[in-house]
């Protein structure tokens, strides 16, 4: 199918952002890298069954003792097989236990989640691959040493989403987030959908609600008043959805605004959230700031925590800016004092 006209196609807008700011040359190769290797996957993903039993659980786990599936693992060995050819000093995977030393000179480091949403694959779920490219550090006394830095460092992030469409999104150093659609005719991403701005205010939140009764009372009470709609406090009434798959939540709000949420709660385990800083919550963070929105771990803003280890979690909270704002209102607002926290099971933080 033709294109439309003049639509730029991601290799241009790399070499063209490139030319303004040399010292972007090196992110610019490592984008490449992943837009090949994500094409290629992607071919795979599209195939299905067909390609073979890709959900089909291996008898090995990662770090934090998930299960892998036989597609995290191939997409985890496609992405390392690209970067070999590109500037990147070290990579740091879900699916590694310690971060793979490449080219120790490099001026990069990779942090990425391969296959995010895995559980998906074989419902035919939109399911993804999540990307941070840090500067590698000079004097880093370990691999691990290169990784332990605040979000905000970060030169380049983003995620490509498999789905009805292949779309590639990024921010490239001081560059508002893009979106790039790969036309597989060709096979090659086109800058078909104008930069997302993040509406600040949404009626829509994606939580996933079977872990209700294991919340902290702050998220309880926002979630109850966003139930109540119209007839409760935030007077609007809010519809809910939940994926199971972070890209294409992440997706959905940067098109129609909206929040997600993935809190921590009392089951073991579950302290710090699920998603990892690292290679989930940070460069999720990063797209979604230069759109527009906010992220945070329902307190502080997540490009601002220095990850504890490669694979530390954290709870994430991102999207419109009003919503996430009210989430911090939750919080911290006094109301949620020992003495205090049982009146919201009626009054809610709005309801004063």
């Amino acid at each position: 199918m033709p294109q439309i006209a003049g639509t730029q196609d991601f290799e241009t807008y790399l070499d063209q952002t490139a030319a303004r700011d040399a010292r972007l040359g090196a992110a610019a190769e490592v984008l490449r890298a992943i837009a090949a290797a994500s094409i290629e996957l992607s071919a795979v993903i599209g195939l299905g069954r067909l390609h073979g039993q890709h959900g089909t659980a291996r008898s090995s786990k990662n770090k934090d003792g998930d299960v892998q599936k036989e597609l995290d693992v191939l997409a985890n060995d496609l992405f390392v097989g690209a970067f070999h050819q590109t500037p990147v000093a070290a990579i740091a995977s879900e699916e590694l236990h310690e971060p793979l030393v490449l080219h120790p000179a490099a001026p990069l480091a990779v942090a990425m989640d391969p296959l995010d949403g895995s559980s998906n694959i074989d419902a035919n779920v939109s399911i993804g691959t999540i990307f941070s490219i840090l500067p590698a550090l000079p004097n880093a006394s370990s691999a691990e040493a290169h990784f332990l830095q605040l979000g905000r460092m970060q030169i380049a992030a983003g995620f490509v989403i498999y789905g009805p469409q292949t779309s590639l999104v990024c921010a490239l150093g001081d560059e508002k987030t893009q979106i790039f659609t790969l036309d597989r005719h060709d096979g090659r991403f086109y800058h078909a959908i104008s930069p997302p701005s993040i509406a600040r205010d949404s009626a829509e939140y994606s939580i996933n609600a079977s872990n209700y009764r294991h919340w902290d009372t702050p998220i309880r009470a926002f979630i109850d008043d966003c139930v109540h709609g119209a007839e409760g406090p935030l007077k609007h009434n809010y519809n809910m959805r939940w994926t199971g798959s972070l890209v294409a939540d992440a997706y959905r709000i940067l098109l129609r605004g909206g929040i997600f949420l993935y809190p921590g709660d009392h089951r073991p385990g579950y302290k710090e959230g699920r998603l990892r800083l690292l290679y989930e919550a940070s460069p999720v963070a990063f797209i979604i700031e230069r759109a527009g929105g906010l992220a945070t771990d329902c307190v502080r803003p997540i490009l601002d925590i220095l990850p504890a280890g490669v694979h530390a979690r954290v709870p994430l909270v991102f999207g419109s800016a009003a919503a996430v704002e009210l989430v911090v209102s939750y919080h911290s607002d006094p109301l949620f004092s020992a003495e205090h926290a049982p009146l919201f099971g009626k009054r809610g933080l709005m309801r004063r």
